[in-house]
């Protein structure tokens, strides 16, 4: 049997071995939103200079894609946790370009790997471009999230950027349980759906358990 990857404890010891310095590595830190990225931020900003990343070609309207830019961009400069924040354009024909022929794919399917996939590999050619020591992913932090195959489509594409890719479980520890502190803490809009058109539509059709 398959031993199963614990990349919360792969990441804590990468950072146990960073060298002592007093300027702290650079990393690039794909953010989906501001509430996943609250207690990513609060568990990086220690280890790293850290820029925020905001790209998602995936989210089903312009108006979704600035409303999450923008509350990126305010947790970035409320909490001081971010030395920048980057928010890419709207994009949504190169996302729907990358997953034709798997509309009808359900959460959590082959849609979703190629979506995961578009986004670190936009990422990760952004370190580089910047200059990074490293980049991630806030994706981890969901429970909803396969973090064993975002880890994997990090690595690849860290590989083919030349840039290393931090793994993460940030799920782990309450790391879910405390973004949702954290983002009450600083009111932000914390949407009830991923963000593409299809998971939109499966949240809206899914039957109403309350």
């Amino acid at each position: 049997m398959e031993r199963k990857v614990n990349y919360d404890q792969r990441m804590q010891r990468l950072i146990a071995s960073l060298p002592a310095s007093d300027k702290k590595p650079r990393l690039l830190l794909h953010v989906c939103c501001a509430p996943c990225s609250t207690a990513v931020l609060e568990r990086l900003a220690e280890h790293f200079e850290v820029i925020l990343y905001f790209d998602n070609p995936n989210l089903d309207s312009l108006s979704e894609h600035d409303l999450r830019a923008m509350e990126a961009l305010r947790l970035g400069e409320e909490s001081g946790w971010a030395s920048q924040v980057i928010i890419t354009p709207y994009r949504p024909k190169t996302w729907f370009s990358a997953v034709n022929g798997l509309e009808s794919e359900p959460e959590g399917g082959k849609r979703c790997a190629v979506c995961f996939n578009l986004r670190l590999q936009n990422s990760a050619k952004a370190a580089r471009e910047l200059a990074c020591d490293w980049f991630t992913t806030t994706l981890t932090i969901s429970p909803m999230k396969d973090a064993a195959l975002l880890n994997e489509l990090g690595r690849l594409a860290g590989e083919e950027a030349g840039i290393l890719f931090l793994p993460s479980d940030f799920k782990k520890r309450g790391g879910y349980q405390r973004s949702i502190a954290l983002s009450r803490e600083h009111d932000l809009y914390r949407q009830d759906y991923c963000g593409c058109v299809f998971s939109k539509r499966a949240r809206q059709e899914a039957p109403d358990t309350q």
